[in-house]
């Protein structure tokens, strides 16, 4: 992306990596659906809480990894 060009980092949360990937994106994060991409409406709201609390903290360790190109990450490792 042309953030990443100017030497930012960045990870994209998607539901749908696939099109971050068509688009170049080189960290993406997959999420959990379309309509709640960090959250779980099933969930209690602590829990959602925690899980997203998880995204984020995943997401800052994913903008120091290293990567070749476009790259999906999910909450546990690489897809």
């Amino acid at each position: 992306s042309g953030i990443e060009k100017a030497g930012i980092p960045i990870v994209q949360i998607s539901a749908v990596p696939n099109v971050a990937q068509m688009v170049g994106v080189n960290r993406i994060l997959r999420g959990q659906t379309v309509t709640c991409v960090v959250g779980n409406s099933v969930l209690t709201p602590a829990q959602e809480e925690d899980l997203r609390r998880k995204y984020v903290n995943r997401a800052l360790k994913i903008l120091t990894t290293k990567v070749d190109g476009p790259t999906i990450f999910t909450l546990e490792g690489t897809a």
